[in-house]
């Protein structure tokens, strides 16, 4: 699974509870970072995190795995 820039930045936007605290750790980051310049490239670098993430560990984080494909 591969977020787009639109689904990253819903998940920036909203108040999701996901119960990998890494996950959540890597969220409330990327959430400062966009929210004190919320331009595109800063879209596309936190998606480019957040994949990465979710690439790695996918396998993981069950519910919360799910909660992003639903975005």
């Amino acid at each position: 699974m591969s977020l787009t820039p639109e689904q990253t930045e819903k998940l920036l936007k909203g108040n999701f509870m996901f119960s990998l605290w890494s996950l959540s750790m890597l969220v409330t980051r990327l959430k400062g970072v966009y929210s004190s310049n919320p331009s595109p490239p800063i879209l596309e670098t936190c998606t480019g995190e957040l994949n990465a993430f979710v690439t790695k560990f996918g396998k993981i984080m069950g519910n919360d795995y799910a909660i992003i494909q639903k975005l």
